[in-house]
């Protein structure tokens, strides 16, 4: 078995597959990246069992075969190398040698077979999205996913399709982020959690991408095909809890304001935050906004004013002051407005420009209970 490829061109593939490789697997197979030849056309997979991931590749070659390549031994030489044509050759003796301009290196691989099979998904419902789209929907909401290994439903994405829009949506019970797409529709209503592990590997490939995504899925898998990519995953078992029952529907006051300097304000008091809570206070009337926050136990303490837009009853409300610059820095808005009822509900953080048509992100933030 013999093929001849570009060295940036495989580095590249290999470097988008090298993200599925776990540091530690517990099977030694899945250190490796899976060959498959046919004639010009290789296929490279990556597994740790709960996601694999293949992309097709061109290269020249009149062969066939199966073999599996130490992962992190190919990818470090290749990192080496300036562009040029390698040529990759199976020997007997259980190694395969590449040549390059200068060198030749030869590296032990193993049995392709016992490389684990990725899953067939049988009977699966489709929707095509956009690659930039998904993309976005995976940066808007999985920083506020949660890392409880007791709560496995709040550690992922939840996808919500149905005929009218896409919903993505990710709470840790602290914090909550809904968005929706009304310019992409699905054929059938389906939902389903997605881990954070592909979901990351999704966003990296796939930002600013303008490929067509085809996502497939049924109870247990999901799969996503795009270009000359694939990549299959395990979805988390459970029900998503109901989030839109969190979400208050009567919010009578309103805060509008410029998020930059918002952000930049929420960011600098919070420095002087008690470091266990880091709570801030917000204290609104008429149009102005007190944001203020102490650490008792240091006599640090800090308050700034900033002109706003309110209406509404003046009002103090406490949030931790980390979730709440997460969001506005995930905002790519100019304004945002925050609307609250009470101290002790939700609030919601919504971007007033910035969006594409048929796009909707709505925040959530728990308050946290003010000591006075």
């Amino acid at each position: 078995m013999k093929f001849i490829v570009s060295s940036s061109y495989l580095l590249k593939q290999l470097q988008v597959l090298g993200g599925v490789i776990n540091n530690s697997n517990t099977l030694p197979i899945l250190d490796n990246f899976l060959f498959e030849l046919d004639g010009n056309s290789l296929t490279v997979s990556a597994s740790d069992l709960e996601t694999t991931m293949s992309a097709k590749l061109e290269v020249e070659s009149a062969d066939e075969g199966v073999i599996a390549v130490p992962a992190k031994l190919l990818l470090e030489t290749l990192k080496t190398f300036p562009e040029q044509p390698l040529t990759f050759v199976v020997g007997d003796n259980n190694t395969i040698e590449i040549s390059s301009n200068h060198g030749k290196y030869a590296l032990a691989y193993a049995d392709g077979e016992e490389f684990p099979k990725a899953v067939e998904l049988e009977d699966p419902s489709a929707t095509n999205i956009l690659g930039d789209i998904l993309a976005t929907a995976i940066s808007k909401t999985i920083f506020a996913t949660g890392n409880d290994d007791l709560r496995p439903v709040m550690s992922g994405v939840f996808f919500q399709f149905s005929t009218e829009q896409l919903t993505f949506v990710a709470t840790d019970a602290h914090k909550l982020v809904k968005y929706s797409r009304e310019d992409v529709k699905a054929s059938q209503a389906a939902e389903f959690i997605m881990p954070k592990k592909p979901l990351n590997l999704l966003k990296g490939i796939l930002a600013g991408s303008d490929s067509d995504v085809l996502i497939e899925y049924n109870e247990s898998n999901a799969k996503f095909s795009f270009d000359d990519t694939q990549l299959i995953c395990r979805l988390i078992d459970g029900k998503y809890p109901n989030y839109e029952a969190v979400i208050p529907k009567e919010n009578p006051n309103k805060l509008t304001i410029a998020r930059t300097q918002f952000l930049n304000s929420v960011k600098r008091v919070s420095i002087f935050s008690n470091k266990t809570t880091h709570q801030i206070r917000l204290k609104i009337a008429g149009a102005e906004l007190n944001i203020s926050a102490e650490d008792i136990d240091y006599s640090n303490k800090a308050e700034e004013r900033l002109t706003c837009d309110y209406q509404g009853d003046d009002m103090q409300i406490g949030f931790n002051s980390r979730f709440l610059s997460e969001m506005l820095n995930n905002l790519n808005a100019d304004e945002v407005q925050v609307e609250m009822s009470l101290p002790n509900r939700a609030g919601i953080l919504t971007p007033i420009d910035g969006l594409d048509e048929g796009e909707n992100v709505t925040m959530l933030v728990m308050p946290v209970m003010l000591n006075d």
